[in-house]
């Protein structure tokens, strides 16, 4: 037996038996060990492996009880010579020619497009800092509590009866849970017949284009914004126009007005993260009033605001019935789960649910009446609070690292909560080749060009999400993300000349800091000033309304500029190289790279 035909992971989550049986039975598939093969005795197999011998015992009689292996008393243990005989089509792949390339090319009637998204390599939990959002490490999961809910589905007699509900119906209970549990986190009444249950929230979105785009009918879809929409929506037929997004989401004006529908995702926009609040909110309800639009709320992310009050949803502001509201459960609750759901007018909720027996079928009742259990024991409450919480605890880590270890010139969207933050890269830095050497270091970061309709538009940003990656490590991946950028740029002036005129040095250093103001921003955008006191204490506040503040204090030595936070900072000590240029300030860390610059001020003597 060749011992390189099977490898163990140590880091798996699967046990060693379970991964000797799956390598085992690939290899029988596939050929590697033909039928009639003798298999190393479980002592040998076992050395092989460096494993117990039991561990490839019970393997070994798994595999007899499936068919896929024989055991021939005093001979030994076989691959079954009738396994492969079974099983229809075992063939080489061919390679098609160019002909039957192009021939299936002709017959298909829709350009569905390429592949929307950016892929993520398939083994991305093993990259140690994945800033990836939409994915979720497993320590998320609340396991034992879906667990329950699920064996109560199971046992539910009316739902393994079937007679739960009559056609294509969706489970009254899980209807009635969102109606009284979800809907009103976000400022939504509804009654049943305004309400659909999907395969989650892409299935709702493809059910509405489907039944309200087509040729002749134009969209207006953020800009940069959710590549599937623009996919499904070209697909359609439907006229894709691009709207901008600005630092409170979709902009709203003229624009807009040839458009008969809206796609919007006010909460957190896709991808920026930022939020629209309120005003504009009620600008874009009356413009669609008055052209006489329909606008698709796509809420699928349920709010997180961290550092502001959250907002209702549009569908909760809505006085004339012209917003649909399109959102799922977390998909964090049970690897796999697609259980998504629209509100809308009844009318549209009935042709929907049509639309959805012919494409796909309602959703499975037990997965429905699970989630129901789930919601209406408190777990949805109660794990909603902790993921709110953990959530909040990585956002604040991530926005913390990027403001403390950003290059100079990097900035972010202010946003006000959410799992992800839109970076803007250096100029001089071209995102993909960043992207593709990030990841070589194991670092996943998302580069923007597919959210754009014209990829050319492209304005150097990436994505950075905390889903995926715990809190511990978000510092060091942004650190190591930081000393990659900086091999990668080559801007002038980002590199301290010992000869600069206007390096400060000693008692000049002194002079210059003490009782001066430096007034900058954050790398989110907000104000920050700092206040430097002649008796070696500073106070630092930030945001639009000081909402951040620290205390601190500062000192020179020699020709360094020292200062330590109370929190700022991770409240670590740090010294920094001076350049004074008039009010224009700069400080180096001790690589001599440019690290911040502000405008220095001093009260009139």
């Amino acid at each position: 037996m060749n011992e390189s035909l099977i490898y163990l992971d140590p880091d798996s989550k699967q046990s060693l038996q379970t991964q000797i049986r799956q390598k085992l039975v690939d290899a029988v598939l596939k050929g590697a060990y033909p039928p009639g093969t003798r298999l190393p005795s479980s002592r040998k197999m076992a050395e092989q492996l460096g494993v117990a011998r039991n561990t490839v015992v019970l393997a070994y009689e798994q595999l007899i009880e499936e068919g896929y292996l024989v055991s021939r008393e005093r001979s030994g243990i076989f691959v079954n010579e009738s396994v492969r005989e079974n099983r229809i089509g075992v063939h080489q792949a061919q390679t098609p020619d160019a002909e039957q390339v192009a021939r299936w090319k002709s017959r298909i009637r829709t350009d569905v497009g390429e592949r929307p998204e950016f892929d993520w390599p398939a083994n991305w939990q093993q990259h140690p800092f994945p800033f990836i959002d939409g994915h979720f490490d497993a320590s998320l999961y609340p396991t034992a509590s879906w667990r329950e809910a699920s064996r109560m589905a199971l046992g539910d007699r009316v739902v393994n009866e079937g007679t739960v509900t009559e056609g294509d119906a969706d489970d009254p209970m899980l209807i009635d849970e969102i109606r009284s549990k979800m809907l009103p986190r976000r400022g939504i009444t509804a009654q049943p017949d305004e309400i659909l249950i999907t395969l989650g929230e892409q299935n709702a979105l493809f059910l509405l284009v489907q039944l309200l785009a087509g040729s002749g009918i134009q969209v207006a879809v953020e800009e940069p914004g959710n590549p599937r929409i623009r996919q499904l929506l070209r697909q359609s037929g439907a006229a894709v126009r691009p709207q901008p997004v600005d630092e409170q989401g979709m902009v709203i004006d003229d624009r807009l007005d040839r458009s008969q529908l809206v796609y919007v995702t006010p909460s957190h926009q896709v991808p920026t993260a930022v939020t629209m609040p309120n005003e504009r909110r009620e600008q874009l309800l009356k413009k669609a009033h008055e052209r006489d639009q329909i606008i698709i709320e796509d809420d699928f992310e349920h709010e997180r605001n961290y550092l502001g009050q959250p907002h209702p949803a549009l569908r909760g502001m809505d006085r004339d019935n012209r917003v649909i509201y399109v959102s799922a459960l977390p998909r964090v609750l049970a690897p796999g789960l697609r259980i998504g759901f629209m509100v809308a007018a009844p009318e549209l909720i009935r042709a929907a649910r049509r639309l959805r027996q012919l494409v796909v079928g309602r959703p499975s009742l037990v997965n429905q009446r699970t989630a129901a259990y789930f919601l209406s024991l408190g777990h949805y409450d109660s794990f909603m609070a902790r993921l709110h919480q953990e959530m909040r605890v990585r956002w604040t880590a991530l926005r913390d690292a990027l403001n403390h270890y950003r290059p100079k010139s990097i900035v972010t969207t202010p946003n006000q909560g959410g799992t992800a933050f839109w970076v803007r890269a250096p100029d001089d830095i071209e995102v993909e080749r960043l992207t593709r050497t990030a990841a070589k270091r194991g670092i996943l970061i998302e580069p923007d060009t597919h959210y754009h309709a014209n990829r050319d538009t492209s304005r150097n940003c990436f994505r950075m999400g905390v889903t995926s990656i715990p809190e511990k490590r978000i510092r060091e991946g942004v650190e190591r993300l930081r000393e990659l950028m900086w091999e990668l740029s080559k801007v002038e002036g980002t590199q301290l000349d010992p000869d600069d005129p206007h390096l400060l040095r000693g008692d000049e250093l002194q002079s210059a800091m003490s009782g001066a103001t430096l007034i900058y921003r954050t790398v989110y955008c907000d104000p920050c000033v700092i206040e430097l006191r002649r008796n070696g204490s500073m106070a630092g506040r930030a945001g639009a309304a000081n909402e951040d503040c620290d205390e601190g204090r500062w000192w020179c030595e020699g020709d360094l500029w020292h200062r330590q936070w109370q929190r700022w900072a991770y409240g670590e000590e740090s010294a920094y190289h001076v350049t004074l240029d008039g009010q224009h300030i700069r400080w180096y860390n001790d690589s001599g790279r440019l690290v911040d610059e502000a405008i220095l001020h001093r009260p009139e003597p």
